[in-house]
């Protein structure tokens, strides 16, 4: 089953009973009346388009089909090794059947997490952005901003340049193949993750004993130690732009070549490092429609006006939600607020992630 699926097309368990059958069939016909009747009234700019919501499925799938492939595989080598061969070709068998560990998370509700859908939907939507946005080359045999990094004298730059490429294109693949090598999560969503994934695991055993559930346990234990957060493509854009330090007044020509090479990530990790914000959260400014909080951001580094323009224009050829009529309607109030007043009203982003996220809990309780 692929993530969001129609729950009246989740697989019933099997029951002959005509009767369990009938009631069955009836609470798959509830179920799909109340999914159809919340689709219908959902606002148009919280609905997802198929093409997301497909590479969404396609993605939660690779990763969760990657983890849960470890840990049969390395809990059956340990109960084969331990004796217990029954136990190791259950877990195996069981296994064969694609889609099932899926289910299961579904049905449960784990996959609604919120957390995790935001990572899985802004990973999505930026890798999308990503691959459409419109070339720009300066000179016809000019090499591509990453890979003139990866070459330049400064080790630590190049380094991470050429980490961001080895990154990037190891995502790439995994994107057009349906493949994941890891889960590029952010640690705390990957332990959530894989603890998930071995209950879903165990619970699809028919029997199970305290040497199989041992073995899973272990097998989880390993693919959280095999974890490396800092190898996600986020990260490694975040070191090279640390590494390069854009000066002021290099900022713009950095940010505009890394939007026309196609760089999503190292221009957010740039905007990042220059105004002080975590990585995730300008990610998610840049990758809004409207574009607001993303000029008020390239603002408050006191981007020109053309730059701003150039910007906007490659971002809104890569993506369809964005008018780029309104943002020229705006251009002239963007570029008229003041560099110290974008910085403040960008304050909030630069708090720490649970302070925000205290601070909304506290918001929506004083609203009720």
């Amino acid at each position: 089953m692929s993530v969001g699926q129609d729950p009246a097309h989740q697989s019933a368990p099997v029951n002959d009973d005509p009767v369990s059958r009938a009631e069955n069939a009836r609470l798959r016909a509830e179920a799909r009346l109340a999914g159809t009747i919340a689709d219908f009234f959902q606002d148009d700019d919280a609905r997802l388009d198929d093409r997301t919501r497909g590479m969404l499925a396609h993605v939660l799938d690779a990763i969760i089909g990657a983890i849960e492939s470890d840990i049969r595989r390395y809990a059956a080598r340990m109960l084969t090794g331990n004796g217990s061969t029954t136990a190791a070709e259950a877990i195996l068998k069981e296994g064969s059947n694609p889609g099932r560990v899926t289910e299961r998370l579904t049905r449960a509700g784990l996959l609604r997490d919120e957390d995790l859908m935001d990572e899985l939907i802004a990973r999505v939507r930026h890798d999308l952005v990503a691959a459409a946005l419109p070339i720009e080359v300066t000179e016809p045999d000019e090499a591509s901003l990453l890979v003139r990094l990866a070459g330049v004298p400064d080790s630590i730059v190049a380094s991470a340049a050429s980490a961001l490429l080895a990154a990037e294109s190891r995502r790439r693949a995994a994107n057009e193949n349906g493949t994941a090598v890891g889960t590029d999560l952010p640690a705390e969503l990957h332990h959530r993750l894989v603890w998930w994934i071995a209950a879903a695991v165990r619970t699809g055993l028919k029997t199970s004993s305290p040497a199989s559930d041992r073995a899973i346990t272990d097998a989880a234990q390993r693919c959280l130690a095999a974890h490396d957060e800092g190898e996600r493509p986020d990260a490694v854009a975040m070191r090279l732009a640390a590494a390069l330090d854009a000066r002021p007044n290099e900022l713009a020509a950095v940010l505009v070549e890394a939007i026309g090479d196609r760089r999503l990530s190292l221009f957010v990790a740039v905007l990042a490092n220059a105004i002080g914000v975590a990585f995730d959260q300008v990610r998610a400014i840049t990758l809004e429609p409207e574009g607001d909080r993303l000029w008020l951001a390239l603002r408050a580094i006191d981007l020109d006006r053309s730059s701003i323009a150039r910007i906007a224009l490659a971002l809104a050829e890569a993506d369809p939600r964005r008018d780029i009529e309104a943002f020229a309607d705006a251009l002239d109030t963007i570029i008229a607020i003041p560099v110290a007043e974008a910085r403040t009203s960008l304050a909030p982003l630069a708090l720490h992630c649970d302070f925000r996220m205290a601070l909304r809990a506290l918001a929506r309780t004083e609203r009720r």
